[in-house]
């Protein structure tokens, strides 16, 4: 099995960008451009790489290779965004590895591309990259191409090779587990052993509402690939387990003036097998609260009025701070509720609430992750 933490160091190691790897400081695929640079990036590696894997790795600087990390990205449906944009779109997978140096709520991002052996085209326009388009590597760059011969296949053996230096063995699996419990000591670590072969190691803060059990700030690890998991820094879950898997179940406190519920949001089992395989298997439960559109048309546009005042830098009073923080979370039900302008005000307010504070900023980007999950279901 692949430690993915050396992975990264290797392919860092590997010289710089080329045709079967490339690196990013961050991706967006918040907007437009984002994402098409993003799927512009993943068709040209898939392209050029029918017969083995192909890696961006996030969260490293260019000229250096020093490892900055990027915010925990847990959107599973990335798939999804992959399979909507391309034709013949090969398997994507998005992981969070955690290194040592960075901060808690810091990971390095690895994409890992698996080709179907197909060319890979756009589906329909996006950004400035027209349906159809096709891309390649050229070196460091992914480039339109015209092509009328065969690709062939001149990175499966240096692939194969990196691969096999970064193969796990018991030592980095102990490192791991005792690195993940001194880390995390106040926040209840604990570990188990699946199927004699698999380590999960997880933590967070326990709570009990009405007689469930609740973890809030979770950190689960899947030490033998030195991949994360899961990670919630803001919402609560259920965690329950049997000698064959881990589920995670993943609330969000969300409603109007203060008068909050939790609702299910997603839930993800991890099921381990007898022959030292594993699959994540996730599923959407979130149902979008509804609400009187009266006072949803009233709360939308005390949100457009703070987000003017913020425009304009005028000094918001007590009471406008605490509907500031509610403001994110405000816009995502009114879009949930067919108030379709409410998403482009999101959007609008990112740069005013990144430079206000973080814990507002937090909430922005706590509300943006909801809603990639339900619109790529």
């Amino acid at each position: 099995m692949i430690n993915k933490r050396l992975l990264i160091k290797h392919l860092l190691a590997h010289n710089d960008e080329n045709s079967f790897y490339d690196k990013k400081r961050k991706i967006d695929i918040s907007h437009k451009e984002g994402k098409a640079k993003f799927l512009k990036h993943v068709c040209a590696l898939s392209n050029s790489n029918p017969d083995n894997n192909s890696y961006i790795v996030i969260g490293v600087e260019d000229e250096d290779n020093n490892i900055i990390g990027v915010d925990f990205f847990d959107d599973s449906k990335i798939q999804n965004l992959i399979n909507a944009y391309l034709t013949n779109p090969p398997i994507v997978q998005y992981e969070n590895i955690p290194f040592p140096h960075l901060p808690d709520d810091k990971v390095v991002g690895l994409v890992t591309i698996r080709s179907t052996a197909k060319i890979t085209s756009l589906r329909k326009n996006i950004w400035k990259y027209y349906g159809g388009s096709v891309f390649f590597r050229d070196g460091s760059m992914s480039m339109p191409k015209v092509f009328d011969i065969e690709i062939k296949d001149v990175n499966s053996k240096i692939v194969e090779a990196i691969e096999k230096h970064a193969q796990n063995n018991i030592e980095h699996t102990l490192n791991g587990v005792f690195e993940f419990m001194n880390t995390r000591v106040d926040f209840n670590a604990q570990y188990k052993v699946f199927k004699e072969y698999f380590v999960v190691c997880w933590a967070g803060q326990k709570k009990i509402i009405k007689d469930e059990i609740f973890f809030s700030r979770v950190d689960i690890e899947l030490i033998n690939e030195q991949v994360r998991l899961f990670f919630s820094a803001l919402d609560e879950v259920s965690i329950d387990i049997d000698d064959n898997s881990f589920k995670i179940i993943e609330y969000v406190n969300l409603g109007l003036q203060n008068s909050n519920k939790y609702y299910q949001l997603e839930e993800t089992i991890i099921k381990f097998e007898d022959n030292a395989q594993y699959n994540i298997d996730t599923r959407l439960l979130f149902e979008p609260p509804q609400f009187d559109k009266k006072d949803l048309h009233h709360i939308y546009n005390i949100n457009n009025t703070l987000l003017e005042k913020l425009k304009k830098g005028i000094t918001l009073t007590a009471r406008e701070e605490i509907d500031l923080k509610n403001l994110p979370a405000t816009y995502l039900i009114c879009y949930l509720n067919l108030f379709h302008n409410a998403i482009d005000k999101l959007n609008e307010a990112k740069p005013y609430l990144k430079a206000y504070n973080k814990e507002v900023y937090d909430l922005y980007k706590e509300s943006l992750r909801i809603l990639r999950k339900v619109k790529y279901s």
